[in-house]
Parts: structure tokens; C-alpha cells; sequence
């Protein structure tokens, strides 16, 4: 997959089919959609071109809205198409003027002028331009004009659930990392450099990684402890993550710390990704540290009797 970041020097695509979105989380919809796209293109013997955009859209037109939570940040996103062999991926950037287009003129300079396109392959719900005004129907409209095609993609469902960004947020915000885990068709994850904490962990035998999410429209997950997989380079591990405010010890700010099984490197500075498998239980405030630990004791144990079943 060749990625592209400058609008004003992309290659000439043949019989490029296109397709456009902020494909947060590349979950099953985007992916149904994307293997459309590379059908498509096969059968033209054309090229397969992804168009998204940085920032999220949603962060320049509403600019003070603070609420934004996306489930991919542009690296992630970026890993995550790779393995879907897109031919092309174009991150064109979102600014104040472009999202102040027309929506014709949004087709006509934007789409055509840059991608030449032999088809356009968009959702059912699709709107672009100013007030999101475009849709497939100003498409359609458009296509004998300049000699594309329009294809139409349905909602996708999985087990009689429409899958969207939206429901997977939710998901996530409720702990339930098994469902999103369902509708984005792999797990969910979180990714930072490891920073020093106060090193609580260690001094009750259970040496944590604090991971700090760098981006503050990151979604994180509820509240809790997590059964999670870990990847640090090539290597793969495993163990348990507590997110939230360490009531017990009166922490004040939230916080993303990974015990990692059999593993007791210092790993500060290092980049380390987390992908949650199962929930395991709230936040709480334990009575007495000797209780937490208890718990962590049980969160560990587990941890383990599920991992073993995998």
C-alpha cells in the first residue's frame, strides 16, 4: 500500500476506484467496503484508492467541542489498512476552507480533479461538502459528466447489529471490549510511550507500565481491569491493564497501567501497544491496600485461566 500525504503530488492512478470516509477504527463496514473497492478494481484492471482525512473533520468544523473521541489515531489507522492491501491510501488534509466546499465543487475539484475516478464506491449514508449537503443521489447526478461510475455499499450487519463507529464507541465506553472487539473484527487497542509513574506497582509485587495516550481524542475505554495482549516490537505478551483513578491510594488523575506476565524489564520511553480481550472487573475502592492486592492476586489468576483458553 502506498500512502500519500501531498494532494498536489499524487501519481496518476489507472481506472482508479475510489472511495472516501474517516474509516475510524477500520471495522467489519469499512472493511466490506474496502473489499468492494479492491472487486472493483480488480474486474478494470484498476487500482484501489482510500481517501481520508487529518485531522478529523469533526475537530475543525466544531472546534471547540471537546467531546470528539475517535477509536484510530492516523498511525493506527494507517497499520490497520495495510493489512487490508488497499493499493493506495490518501490522507488528504482537513482544513477550515476545505470544509466550507460546495459539495459540487467538492466533487468536481476535489474528486475529479485529483482521482480521475472510474468509480466512486461510497455508504448508503454517505454526505459530503458544506453542511454536508452532497449525497449519492448529487453522485449519480454528476457521473455521466465526468464519466465515472457510482457504487453503492448497504449497511453491513453482524449478528443483526448495524456496525458503526458510533455503536463500537459505546461499546468501549461501557467496558464491553468483546463486543467491539466483534464489530471492529479485531481488538481494540491503546499505544504510548511508558512514563514513570509513582511506582505503587512495584513496592506490591506488581510492576506496572503507565502508558501515556498522547492523543487526547484517543477513546479509553471505562473504567477497570482488562485481560490484554501486548506488543513491544516483535514482542508479543500478555497480562492484565487497570485504567482509571487509583481510588485506594487517592490518585487524582486517570491513568493507563499494564502488569505484564513474566516480564520485568524497565521499559520507560519505549512505545507499548495494549489490545483488550475481556474485562474482568470495575474500579474499586478497596478498604485496606492489603484487599487490593487481593484482588490483583485474583485479577492475575484470572487473567490466566482465560489466556490458557485461547
Amino acid at each position: 500500500m502506498q500512502v500519500h500525504t501531498d494532494i498536489s503530488s499524487l501519481p496518476s492512478f489507472k481506472n482508479a476506484v475510489i472511495t472516501v470516509g474517516t474509516f475510524d477504527g477500520v471495522h467489519k463496514g469499512h472493511q466490506h467496503l474496502i473489499h468492494r473497492i479492491k472487486a472493483l478494481a480488480s474486474a478494470i484492471d484498476g487500482e484501489s484508492v482510500l481517501i481520508t482525512f487529518d485531522p478529523h473533520p469533526r475537530a475543525i468544523v466544531f472546534p471547540d467541542d471537546r467531546s470528539l473521541r475517535i477509536l484510530s489515531i492516523p498511525e493506527e489507522k494507517i497499520e490497520l489498512l495495510h493489512q487490508l492491501s488497499v493499493d493506495h491510501l490518501v490522507v488528504a488534509p482537513f482544513t477550515k476552507t476545505f470544509s466550507q466546499l460546495p459539495a459540487r465543487d467538492y466533487v468536481e475539484r476535489f474528486l475529479v480533479g485529483n482521482f480521475h475516478p472510474a468509480i466512486i464506491a461510497i455508504g448508503y449514508n454517505h454526505q459530503f461538502g458544506h453542511h454536508r449537503d452532497g449525497n449519492i443521489e448529487l453522485l449519480r447526478k454528476l457521473s455521466a459528466t465526468y464519466h465515472f461510475k457510482v457504487e453503492e455499499i448497504t449497511k453491513q450487519l453482524v449478528d443483526d447489529i448495524e456496525v458503526s463507529s458510533t455503536r463500537i464507541r459505546i461499546a468501549l465506553q461501557e467496558g464491553d471490549v468483546k463486543t467491539a472487539r466483534h464489530l471492529l473484527g479485531h481488538y481494540y487497542s491503546l499505544q504510548g510511550p511508558v512514563v514513570q509513574g509513582n511506582q505503587l506497582g512495584r513496592k506490591l509485587g506488581y510492576p506496572t507500565a503507565n502508558i501515556a495516550v498522547e492523543d487526547s481524542f484517543k477513546l479509553i475505554p471505562a473504567d477497570g481491569v482488562y485481560v490484554i495482549q501486548a506488543r513491544l516490537k516483535q514482542e508479543v505478551l500478555h497480562g492484565v491493564a487497570s485504567i482509571g483513578f487509583r481510588p485506594t491510594v487517592n490518585g487524582t488523575n486517570r491513568t493507563v497501567e499494564a502488569f505484564l506476565f513474566d516480564y520485568d524489564t524497565t521499559l520507560y520511553g519505549e512505545i507499548l501497544k495494549i489490545e483488550f480481550m475481556e474485562w474482568l472487573r470495575p474500579e474499586i475502592k478497596f478498604e485496606t491496600v492489603d484487599l487490593m492486592i487481593a484482588a490483583i492476586d485474583n485479577d492475575v489468576a484470572q487473567a490466566k485461566a482465560i489466556l490458557a483458553k485461547k
